[in-house]
């Protein structure tokens, strides 16, 4: 039987990437996002997959999500935990009702679907693959909501590591830098790009497939030893010191 992957953020970028890495790989992959249309849409030109609205910030929505896959695919053999909300702004300006989207989507997202698939993941030994931000690890202007819900899953992603390797269940996570996406370079200005690339040793944002084969590679077999680790893939950002100034404007 072929296995089961369950990506969520998986109507674009980074989600979309690994969903098909996985279908490469001879994967089956529950495709879920809460942009039904756009998840429709792209799910619609890929084999071997079910599109699966939902909110993973919400409880019963998580519930039922979890009983529709269990229904459809009969057994779950990783889940990524990739549904994030970005929200950039300074202290003063970040409310609490911003303050709360961003976590309930970014941190108690990432909880929610890893209580309700823990179940199935026991079954197979399975595999947790968070996706946090370098922004868990180092922090940056105009971050204190994106930054500090990062920082909290990587953290989850150690307790998770701790509490149910006794069943076989790896938990890891992964920690992109820059990454050229559409939205990226729709916001990034010139100075910006420049700063990053001056910032980054490799000189260069990564690419959505980049981060999509770490996600991929701590799920196979080939990580079967890694477990509650932060894994930056950034290009050596991480490595490089204070953030930009160009990022303060």
């Amino acid at each position: 039987m072929a296995k089961t992957a369950i990506v969520t953020g998986a109507a674009r970028g980074i989600g979309l990437a690994t969903t098909r890495l996985f279908l490469a790989d001879g994967w089956h992959v529950a495709m879920v996002d809460n942009d039904a249309e756009e998840l429709t849409r792209v799910a619609a030109d890929l084999d071997g997959v079910a599109a699966l609205p939902c909110d993973v910030g919400n409880p019963e929505a998580v519930a039922a999500l979890a009983a529709e896959v269990d229904a459809g695919f009969r057994r779950v053999d990783a889940l990524v935990n990739n549904a994030g909300l970005a929200d950039f702004g300074p202290i003063e300006e970040t409310d609490f009702d911003r303050w709360r989207a961003v976590m309930r989507t970014n941190l108690d997202g990432v909880f929610l679907m890893s209580q309700a698939f823990v179940p199935a993941l026991k079954e197979t030994r399975g595999a947790i693959v968070n996706i946090a931000s370098i922004s868990a690890l180092r922090a940056s202007t105009l971050r204190v909501a994106y930054g500090t819900s990062k920082a909290g899953v990587a953290h989850l992603t150690q307790q998770q590591a701790v509490e149910l390797g006794e069943y076989g269940i790896r938990a890891n996570c992964v920690c992109p830098g820059p990454v050229r996406t559409k939205l990226a370079m729709a916001v990034h200005s010139e100075e910006i790009i420049a700063a990053y690339h001056d910032a980054i040793p490799l000189n260069r944002y990564g690419t959505e497939t980049e981060i999509a084969e770490a996600i991929v590679w701590l799920c196979s077999e080939k990580a079967s030893f890694v477990t509650g680790q932060r894994l930056s893939v950034d290009g050596g950002f991480e490595a490089t010191g204070i953030g930009l100034p160009a990022l303060r404007s």
